[in-house]
Parts: structure tokens; sequence; C-alpha cells
């Protein structure tokens, strides 16, 4: 009898330290996801904040507003333009703060591993490279805060040129292209086939006000697609005529949209729908689960 007490005590000693281990490890895991949670939901309102700055500055580029012109719409055009308001060092230096928690986000999900989800190789790329884009968009906008005048120039332009005066230069700008391209396609796919509703499953999709927070989602992801695509269009063509001042960012390929056929309504369209991308984000900044 005294040793089947014994064993019975053992047996609960065990079983109240492993229990006190798991309690330790959820708040562990807890705490992690509570601070991935923030870095990702600051993240995302700050690249709402561009995608919306962009597009404002995109509208009025078509039709002269203010004497807004098409050669700064690009990331020093966004950028210039709240440094210039009152404050505006101050919340430029948040803004990007606030893309290097995008970054660290997107670095999170390249690297972490989930025992529930097999996260493909495919998507651990794209999480990998948009942490890169928006790493460097944190740094000029940080350079800019110590800068009393924007650069002149497009940086496409110049990596572009860099790139052609090496050997197989033209092959890697053209590759260079198709990836874009690729980009620019999976984008509209993505707004058409309406897999961006995933990001916001906690909203009520059944209201009228849903949808048409859904309807930005949509929109935004056509707009970015689009822009994407006529990047890709113009970096082909310095590859093809292995000419650097062919390729540009957005600034030029919102000069390509205006140089059509009823180019100021389609850039304004283009500027309202990167508003919209902007919106989406940051109802992605509310709404989104993050694990």
């Amino acid at each position: 009898m005294p040793f089947k007490v014994l064993d019975l005590l053992s047996l609960i000693g065990y079983m109240n330290f492993n229990l006190s281990i798991d309690t330790n490890n959820m708040a562990v895991i807890t705490g992690a996801n509570t601070w991935i949670e923030k870095i990702a939901r600051t993240g995302l309102i700050a690249k709402g904040v561009v995608y919306v700055i962009l597009g404002i500055l995109g509208f009025m580029a078509a039709f002269e507003i203010g004497g807004q012109s098409n050669s700064a719409t690009n990331k020093s055009g966004v950028f210039g333009s709240i440094k210039d308001f009152p404050g505006g060092v101050f919340v430029l230096g948040l803004l990007a703060a606030g893309l290097v928690c995008y970054s660290v986000w997107r670095g999170v999900q390249t690297f972490s591993s989930n025992n529930n989800v097999d996260i493909k190789w495919s998507k651990r790329v794209r999480y990998f490279f948009s942490g890169l884009v928006y790493l460097s968009l944190a740094f000029t906008a940080s350079q800019m805060i110590f800068r009393s005048h924007s650069e002149k120039g497009d940086k496409n332009q110049y990596w572009v040129s860099q790139i052609l005066d090496k050997s197989f230069g033209q092959w890697f700008i053209g590759l260079g292209a198709l990836a874009l391209a690729g980009v620019g396609i999976y984008q509209i796919y993505y707004g058409l086939s309406g897999k961006y509703k995933k990001h916001v499953q906690q909203l009520n999709l059944h209201s009228r006000g849903s949808s048409l927070l859904l309807r930005s989602g949509k929109i935004g992801y056509l707009s970015r697609g689009i822009v994407w695509l006529i990047l890709s269009y113009l970096m082909l063509q310095a590859a093809l005529h292995n000419n650097s001042s062919e390729a540009g960012d957005t600034g030029k390929a919102f000069s390509f949209i205006e140089s059509s056929s009823y180019g100021s309504y389609l850039l304004a369209a283009l500027g309202i729908g990167l508003i919209s991308y902007g919106v989406f984000n940051f109802i992605r900044a509310r709404y989104e689960t993050f694990k």
C-alpha cells in the first residue's frame, strides 16, 4: 500500500511539472504571436500610407492639380510629399519604422515553420523579396529625413544601365522583366479570383459596408498588377534595345499611361485604384489574423 501511495504521489508531481512546462510554453507562444501581430499591423498601416499617397499623387498628376507632374509620382515623390507637411520629418521617421516592421514580418513569414500548415517554397520566395523591397523603401525614407532635397533621376534606369554594361546584361534585364510580368499577372489573378478575401475573414462579409471595403481590395490588386505589367514592359524594351533610358519607375509608368488615348482619365482611374489598395491594407491591419 505505501508503495502505491508513493507511486500516486510521484505521478501527480510529474503531471503538475509537465503542466507547468506546458503553461510556460503557451505563455511564450502567446507572447511571440502578440509581438508578430503588432509588427504586422504596424507594417500594413505603413504600406497602406505609401500606396494612398502614391495614388493621390497619380490622380493629381493626371489633371495637373497643384502643378503635380508624373516625374514626382515615385517613392521619392511620396516621401518628399510627406516631408513637406508640418512635422513631416517626424512622420517620415514613423513611416520608415513602419516599413521596417513590414519587412520584419515578411522575414518571419519567410523563415517560420508551422506544424499545421506546409508553406510552399514559392510563397517563401515571394515573402523574402517583398521584405527586401520594403526594406529598401524604408532605407530611402530614412535617407530623405537627412536630405534637404530629394534626389533627381530614376534609380531604376541607373541600375538597369549598370547591368546592361555587363556580359549577358540584356538577358538578365529580360529575365527580370519577365519576373515583373509574372508578379503583375499574379496580382491581377489574386484580385479577380477573390483570394484576397482570406486576409479579412473576421470582417462581416454580409453587410453592405463590408462589400464596399472588399471591393477596394479587388480594385487595388488589379491596379497594382497593371503597374507591375507596365514596369515589366518598360524593362523589356530596355533589354531589347539595350537602352536603359527606356526603363523606369512608377513615374515613367504613369507617363506611359498618360501618353495613351484618354490617358489622363486612365491615370486618374489608376490613381484611385492605388488608393483603394492602400485602404485595403488598412482593412487588413484591422481584421487580419496573424499566426
